[in-house]
């Protein structure tokens, strides 16, 4: 399923070496995409937490714990490890789902752009039963518009181009962060006082 390189399997096997990161296991999931491809998410698990449904590799001296609803779009990858990090060759980087696929178009060619000029990004997470989850982060994680550039942007513009899409939900943690929930420095204060 998920092939390991040698100087990755190295490294980690470094990693989990350390007493402290005794029977632990490396947990790979796939948390959302971006432009050109999946988001991914790297850390260390006790082997127990595994879901029951998640995929356990025996990886020769360690075990990686793959989401199980991300094994599908995970078949034939390669997780390695260079001199900036971690690295994931995946070959399932495209949408199958042909709304998701419109969708992820529509956010790479016209809704990220201009969320980019105020810091923010959005990312498609899945779409099921013709409602398309969504995330938001940079600086649209947390801010007070965030509602608006959803209902009153984004929701407007997948909806015409994808109008089979009935729903779109905000799946972000806006509570968390660097800067959740911006407040202004006169807090309460009038302008006009």
């Amino acid at each position: 399923m998920v092939t390991i390189t040698e100087a990755a399997h190295k490294y980690l096997s470094h990693l989990l070496a350390d007493e402290a990161h005794q029977g632990l296991a490396l947990r790979l999931a796939i948390v959302g995409r971006r432009p050109g491809g999946f988001q991914y998410k790297l850390g260390f698990i006790p082997e127990d937490d595994k879901g029951a449904d998640d995929v356990v590799i025996d990886a020769g001296g360690f075990k990686v714990i793959v989401d199980a609803d991300s094994v599908p779009n995970l078949q034939g990858a390669t997780l390695g490890f260079y001199d900036d990090g971690f690295k994931i060759e995946n070959p399932n980087a495209e949408w199958t789902n042909p709304q998701a696929a419109a969708i992820q178009k529509l956010l790479d060619e016209l809704i990220n752009p201009a969320l980019a000029e105020h810091g923010g990004f959005v990312s498609l997470l899945d779409v099921k039963d013709d409602i398309a989850y969504v995330a938001f982060s940079g600086g649209c994680q947390g801010c007070g518009m965030v509602g608006a550039t959803l209902n009153q942007g984004i929701k407007e513009v997948i909806i015409e181009e994808v109008p089979s899409i009935r729903e779109i939900v905000d799946m972000t943690d806006h509570a968390s962060g660097t800067n959740p929930y911006y407040q202004s420095d006169t807090e309460g204060e009038s302008p006009l006082a």
